[in-house]
């Protein structure tokens, strides 16, 4: 792309990639959470379920900032997390991931939780009198069923990252070749008399890959759909 100036190439580079590991870094934990929503009755769950969704409500910068506390240097999680493995998210392309999965996750657990809630549970219950173990109903029948509401949560968590801009400049700041993801590289664009060309190309990248995501999304649920429907 000869078109792109190196940092915009650069800028595209990390926001895939900070998108996508914090899709797949937080795809277990919200389907697990999905599930626990879904399914089960606990004390504490109302916590549990505003706690999952108030990165939503909140200013993502107040989300940054929690973060920066938490997993900064001088941070409790942080500072063991470098001592003990030598792991460092502040101001950091992982970091930025972390920042982007934080607030991509009441997105992804949201249409999972929708998903789950929408399976039959006599199909569950009727596994379970054969014998199946929960975890293997689970992994068999519910997990399949729910199957395109999982792609379209990690879809939601995928699109949420790669435009994520409060949370991720207030942890990571903003670093050329680091932690400078598209919104970010756009936002330095927009302070520059000259950076509108720049901002403008890099506008529509993203909306390119926003559309080439959701699009693949779609793709994928219908062919887990028909796959469902030959096999009924």
């Amino acid at each position: 792309m000869s078109w792109l100036a190196p940092d915009e190439w650069q800028a595209i580079q990390l926001s895939l990639k900070v998108a996508l590991w914090a899709t797949v870094g937080s795809l277990p934990a919200g389907v697990m959470i999905a599930w626990l929503l879904a399914r089960k009755r606990f004390p504490g769950m109302l916590l549990l379920n505003s706690l999952v969704h108030l990165p939503l409500v909140m200013p993502p910068v107040v989300t940054g900032y929690l973060l920066l506390l938490a997993f900064g240097r001088r941070g409790p999680i942080g500072a063991w997390l470098e001592e003990q493995f030598g792991i460092v998210f502040a101001f950091r392309w992982t970091g930025a991931a972390l920042a982007c999965a934080v607030m991509g996750f009441p997105l992804m657990v949201r249409a999972i939780r929708l998903a789950i809630e929408a399976v039959d549970p006599r199909l569950e219950q009727a596994a379970a009198t054969l014998g199946a173990s929960p975890a293997w109903v689970f992994l068999t029948v519910t997990l399949p069923l729910a199957l395109p509401g999982i792609i379209a949560g990690a879809v939601l968590c995928f699109a949420k990252a790669l435009g994520e801009f409060g949370a991720t400049i207030t942890f990571v700041s903003n670093i050329p070749g680091e932690t400078q993801t598209i919104p970010s590289a756009i936002y330095a664009y927009t302070q520059s008399p000259s950076g509108d060309a720049g901002a403008m190309r890099l506008t529509l990248i993203a909306i390119a890959i926003s559309l080439l995501a959701l699009a693949i999304s779609e793709m994928l649920a219908r062919r887990v759909g028909r796959a469902r429907a030959a096999s009924s």
